[in-house]
């Protein structure tokens, strides 16, 4: 037998409340229980209310009730749960369907963008599809498969003229050097009734600015100014602006900024990091120091030449208009006084940059690398090296080949190979830059045989190589006094698809006249004079 017996009140007064007056004591009563009721899966227990007497009783509730009550609800549980269970499974069904009916679909669709043509619903593609088929040829500036699928597009059912794949079809044709196709699909967006906004025209200009069309550029340049809601804005301006600077048309550039001045646009950080970018690399040299605050940035310099300068008063401006500099102005800069070995000056900027609070970024280091690797000052390159190894910079193509050039210009092979290797086992894989250092590393050692290894690795791998690599394979083994083997570059490059160029045919002059070859010589100056008179009829930019 069990026994349960109730207590006095059991809980203590509530905080604040007034306590009760009238409570009696409750009783304490003693029921009897069979042993099999006890157990709590088989019966339980409820305290009823109070009688008239205040005394609280425990009354047990018959478990053949409570199993009855259980049992209704466990079976309506069981339904509802089945019914659920039944639902998801048609509704995974249905979706493995659709997806297998997507899936397909999906997979006809790219067959039919492939052949560039398909059965007779080639009009009822999947959109997504075709999207992202023409996104992946427009990023890769794939231009003619972009232009196909462009056309594959627009013969959809479902196909409404966007101008925003309109820019970034004019934007791609640009970076290829169309022009002439970029104006179609420019005239094809008017035709079509798309509302043609400044950026639609900004991609036009900076087309025709790529490809040196400047007269062009800046007559729709010109007409911008005329049309409402297509004025040109600063970006406009920073897109010509850098096309010109690559051909190093200062005067167009200084005119472009007096334009921005008088239409009231003020240069933006984009602007600027333009500017110091292009004036730097004009590789000007100067002899100059800074003043220390960083406020002032002013450089005093004898024999100032004005590319050179040009940079440093496009800073002193962008920081006088409250223009806040990034870590592209800061790698602009160190870059250019890197450049020009002026070491010490590139330092300060570094440190000032820094105190500015600007953080380096990986391409920050690879530009210290590389300027240090020029002066052969080996130990502050590895003061670098060290301190990205301790803050987990990791490590890019860009600074495996800057600190590979610069052991093969220091004559250290194996620490030069070492890297090469390591390169490799990172899953980098080698570019045209890296095979380069290595050929001029071993033609300098005077080791004909590593060349050859180079050349065994180029066979086995997909490296795609241009005229440079070739130059350097023609300077190595001109150095090397190896004739056949310079004679046959001239083979690899036919077979590669790449045409020799000037410092081709020069290099090999060189290595024929240092032997006393001059009849060979002589032969190879007869095609470089009659390759400049074909490079004389060229036409140029027109600005």
């Amino acid at each position: 037998m069990a026994s349960i017996a109730s207590s006095t009140y059991p809980y203590p007064p509530a905080f604040n409340r007034r306590p009760a007056t009238n409570l009696k004591p409750v009783q304490s009563t003693s029921i009897s229980i069979p042993e099999s009721e006890t157990n709590p899966r088989k019966g339980s227990l409820s305290i009823s209310s109070s009688n008239n007497n205040g005394e609280r009783r425990i009354t047990v509730t018959p478990p053949a009730e409570k199993n009855e009550r259980r049992g209704i609800l466990d079976l309506e549980k069981l339904k509802e749960r089945e019914e659920r269970e039944r639902k998801e499974e048609v509704n995974r069904k249905i979706a493995s369907k659709k997806a297998i009916s997507v899936i397909l679909r999906r997979e006809a669709t790219k067959a039919i963008i492939d052949k560039k043509r398909g059965p007779i619903n080639s009009k009822k593609l999947l959109p997504r599809t075709v999207l992202e088929a023409l996104h992946e040829r427009v990023t890769a500036l794939r231009w003619e498969s972009a232009l196909k699928v462009f056309e594959l597009l627009r013969e959809q059912m479902w196909y409404r003229p966007n101008v925003g794949v309109y820019i970034k079809l004019i934007v791609m044709l640009g970076k290829c050097k169309k022009p002439e196709k970029a104006h179609e699909l420019f005239q094809a967006m008017i035709d079509e009734g798309c509302e043609v906004n400044h950026q639609a025209y900004t991609a036009l200009v900076s087309a025709y600015g790529r490809s040196g069309l400047f007269n062009k550029a800046f007559s729709l340049l010109e007409e911008m100014k005329n049309i409402p809601n297509c004025h040109p804005d600063v970006n406009t301006y920073s897109i010509l602006i850098k096309s010109c600077l690559q051909v190093y048309a200062f005067d167009k550039v200084r005119g472009l900024l007096a334009d921005m001045s008088t239409q009231g646009i003020r240069p933006n950080t984009v602007t600027y990091n333009t500017l110091i970018d292009a004036y730097g690399k004009a590789k000007m040299y100067i002899s100059s120091q800074f003043y220390q605050n960083f406020e002032c940035f002013v450089l005093v310099s004898e024999n100032i030449i004005d590319e050179f300068a040009e940079m440093e008063s496009t800073l002193v401006k962008m920081l006088a208009e409250d223009c806040e500099p990034d870590v592209w102005t800061m790698n602009s800069t160190i870059r250019a006084f890197g450049n020009s070995g002026q070491i010490e000056v590139m330092e300060k900027c570094y440190e000032k940059f820094q105190r500015a609070g600007i953080e380096p970024s990986i391409s920050t280091f690879n530009i210290l690398l590389d300027s240090y690797g020029k002066a052969r000052n080996y130990e502050k390159m590895s003061a670098v090296m060290e301190y990205m190894q301790k803050y987990h910079y990791s490590w890019t193509i860009v600074t495996y080949n800057v600190v590979i050039d610069a052991f093969g210009r220091a004559g250290d092979l194996k620490q030069m190979e070492y890297l090469f290797r390591l390169m490799r086992s990172e899953r980098i894989k080698p570019s045209c830059v890296t095979l380069c250092s290595l050929v001029r590393a071993y033609g300098q050692a005077r080791k004909p045989e590593k060349i050859g290894g180079v050349l065994r690795f180029i066979e086995n791998s997909d490296v795609t190589l241009d005229t440079v690599f070739f130059n350097c394979l023609v300077d190595a083994y001109g150095r090397l006094g190896c004739f056949a083997e310079m004679k046959g570059v001239l083979e690899m490059m036919e077979q590669r698809g790449c045409k020799p160029d000037k410092i081709t045919y020069r290099t090999m002059v060189k290595a024929y006249s240092i032997s006393g070859m001059t009849n060979h010589a002589k032969d190879v100056q007869d095609i470089v004079e009659s390759a400049e008179e074909t490079h004389r009829g060229k036409k140029k930019p027109d600005f």
